[in-house]
């Protein structure tokens, strides 16, 4: 199971390119639109969410049978000032879930964002906390509802 999802962390990376090109122009691509953007001292940081499903699909393949995971949580940094993406650094997010239950995961980072994967299976708002430390050292914090329909 573990080598299942590593595989897939190397195949979501693979298409990131076509998702930065794709988010020049609208925010729509292999990631999909964006779920939250928000400037935190001087940090744009852009996170989509998307279906496992739809990220299996981008890439030509079909879901694996037996994952658990549902969907892929990314998020992509800037300086503000710069407009330069911020690539290396340590990102961790929590999600909480409708009925209270919690995931906390480091994000892998690949080429040029940030991502992992979550369970999302029930209907309902779930709430995704992000703690990040840029090359700067700065800890910076970020959060959001996400609602699955």
């Amino acid at each position: 199971m573990k080598k299942m999802a590593l595989i897939l962390a190397a195949l979501l990376a693979f298409s990131a390119p076509v998702a930065f090109a794709a988010s020049e122009h609208g925010g729509h691509g292999a990631h999909g639109a964006a779920a939250h953007e928000e400037v935190v001292n001087g940090v744009k940081a852009t996170f989509t969410v998307q279906t496992m499903k739809d990220a299996m699909k981008a890439m030509g393949m079909e879901m694996p049978k037996g994952m658990k995971e549902t969907h892929h949580i990314s998020v992509e940094f800037k300086d503000v000032k710069t407009g330069k993406q911020l690539s290396q650094g340590e990102v961790k997010i929590k999600v909480q879930a409708p009925d209270k239950t919690e995931q906390t995961k480091d994000m892998m980072g690949m080429q040029g964002h940030f991502g992992s994967d979550f369970a999302l299976a029930k209907k309902g708002k779930y709430g995704v906390m992000c703690k990040f430390k840029l090359q700067d050292g700065k800890v910076r914090s970020s959060k959001f509802w996400y609602e699955v329909k």
